[in-house]
């Protein structure tokens, strides 16, 4: 015997395809379907009033759009931007609800781009970024670089011998 919470799940398949055996509603599941709808009438009653509404819902029209409402809606929200409010509180609603005219979009784009690039730069300065470290010498330039300064040594040397020479 199928129970309450059962029949729930397989409320739906009965509901969409009342004459479906073949994929979703075996017959043996059928049967006990049948079964349990004639012995419970809370789960019979809930069938047929979700029968009732899929009725109502199938003969539902939508009701065809009116052809001048986005002229009256146009009208109306130009009346709303041309009434002057009360108060500031009701001048920024209004503005906040209805819009202006003028977009500030490319301002705000702007502001943020300047904003953006003069944190950047003062991160940048301020981080040492634009300083790069001096690479380290090879040993091949330390060798030559050891060399040279041999060789300046020895032509100084060289000078003073000369100078006590005469």
């Amino acid at each position: 015997m199928m129970t309450c919470n059962e029949m729930q799940t397989r409320m739906a398949d009965l509901l969409l395809e009342p004459e479906a055996d073949a994929l979703v509603l075996t017959k043996s599941v059928r049967a006990e379907s049948d079964a349990h709808l004639a012995g419970c009438t809370a789960c019979r009653h809930q069938l047929d009033e979700l029968r009732a509404t899929m009725n109502l819902l199938d003969s539902w029209e939508a009701p065809e759009p009116n052809l001048y409402f986005l002229t009256r809606m146009q009208v109306r929200l130009e009346e709303e931007r041309a009434a002057e409010p009360a108060s500031w509180i009701e001048r920024l609603r209004a503005r906040l609800m209805y819009g202006s005219r003028f977009t500030l979009r490319p301002v705000a784009a702007m502001a943020m781009s300047v904003v953006l690039l003069l944190g950047g730069g003062a991160y940048l300065g301020l981080s040492g970024w634009d300083q790069t470290p001096a690479p380290a010498p090879t040993p091949v330039v330390h060798d030559l670089q050891a060399l040279d300064s041999n060789a300046q040594l020895l032509d100084q040397l060289e000078t003073l011998s000369n100078q006590n020479d005469d």
